[in-house]
């Protein structure tokens, strides 16, 4: 999912990608790319979240 994020950001916003490891900075709010943004939300499930940060909490 991080190499299809990646790879589809420069498409839909003209500033560079500025991520950490648990966030995506954006500098101005009106080039936010909220379509890109729902459109990852999709890929995942709630389950499939959850899931996976009970993981991550547990070590």
């Amino acid at each position: 999912m991080l190499d299809w994020f990646v790879a589809e950001y420069p498409k839909h916003c003209k500033r560079k990608l500025d991520m950490g490891k648990s966030c995506i900075r954006f500098k101005k709010i009106e080039e936010t790319p909220y379509r890109l943004i729902g459109e990852l939300a999709t890929k995942i499930t709630v389950k499939q979240w959850v899931y996976t940060y009970e993981n991550a909490m547990k070590k």
